[in-house]
């Protein structure tokens, strides 16, 4: 091998690495929350990821190149499912933390009721399950938000706050105000990075 063609794949090697790592740097937006109620502490954290990286995907329903990585600790819930949401507004007011408004939905389609339109909310997540002692855990991914700038950018004019009900959500469309989506609130954090 000549020593031009040795220096080709060099070079060559640590382009492919270079851009490799601009690509993971891309990825690395990050926001977090700590979650307070009644009795109820936890932390969430978020993380953007290559949408690619998630178990399973469908392109034709990607939003875009990255999905998110959330991953929440909570202590002091009732055991059970409890409903968890991102909610349209960056406030956590007690009593009732109603301050965090409807399901994050934006767009000129949006609808922000819990229980309309659901389970089709950007701000839709699993169910949350506590223990027999009141902690859970949850990891999951959604690609209906980003942490990035963007229309399904979580931190928009008002911000977003990430709400745990006390009871289930049942994943169906109902009336308005019906409470299939989880019903009280019992936790709430603002999102921030």
């Amino acid at each position: 091998m000549s020593r031009r063609s040795l220096f080709s794949i060099v070079a060559l090697s640590s382009l492919i690495v270079a851009a490799g790592s601009l690509t993971l740097s891309a990825f690395q937006n990050r926001a977090n929350a700590k979650i307070m109620g009644d009795g109820i502490s936890g932390t969430v954290e978020l993380r953007e990821i290559p949408a690619q990286l998630t178990p399973a995907h469908d392109m034709k329903f990607m939003t875009g190149m990255t999905a998110v990585e959330i991953t929440v600790t909570v202590s002091g819930l009732k055991p059970g499912a409890h409903g968890l949401h991102f909610h349209a507004v960056g406030k956590c007011e007690a009593p009732g933390f109603t301050s965090a408004g409807g399901h994050f939905d934006p767009g000129p389609a949006g609808n922000g009721d819990p229980d309309a339109n659901h389970p089709f909310h950007m701000g839709d997540l699993p169910n949350l399950f506590a223990d027999a002692s009141g902690k859970a855990t949850l990891k999951a991914v959604t690609n209906r938000v980003t942490i990035g700038a963007g229309p399904l950018s979580i931190f928009d004019a008002d911000g977003t706050a990430i709400i745990i009900h006390a009871n289930p959500d049942e994943g169906i469309t109902a009336e308005p105000k019906a409470g299939k989506s989880g019903g009280p609130r019992v936790g709430c954090g603002v999102i921030g990075k």
